[in-house]
């Protein structure tokens, strides 16, 4: 028996995260919610997660910062964990910025639920 694979969603409209975790949930996923990139932080300090969704726009420390830090960890696990950007800015950044700070993928907002489980499912199933 298989464990679930679990994916850390950092986003601080809850509306988004609510739906978000549900469709993730209803796809056999364990999931855990943050508002702002302080808790995702916290969080990833203590456990190990398959995916990370992380919202650009996070009060206390954004995505980007975040990104950048989850890059720059010490264990390699953690570091390598794939990162996948929401954005409702995504004109404001381009797709090589994304990954030059260490995102995978990027989703834009309004989210295509569709595309977001087949994302986190690319990354799940390696």
């Amino acid at each position: 028996m298989s464990t679930l694979k679990k994916v850390l969603i950092a986003e601080d409209s809850s509306v988004i995260q609510n739906l978000t975790r549900k469709i993730l949930q209803q796809q056999d996923y364990e999931i855990k919610s943050v508002k702002n990139g302080q808790e995702l932080l916290k969080a990833i300090e203590t456990e190990n997660f398959d995916v990370i969704l992380l919202d650009i726009n996070m009060p206390i420390v954004n995505g980007i910062e975040c990104a950048k830090a989850i890059r720059n960890m010490a264990d390699p696990v953690k570091s390598q964990t794939p990162l996948i950007a929401i954005t409702g800015n995504a004109l404001n950044f381009t797709v090589d910025y994304f990954k030059s700070v260490g995102f995978n993928e990027y989703l834009q907002k309004p989210l295509n639920f569709d595309l977001l489980v087949d994302l986190v499912s690319k990354y799940t199933n390696v």
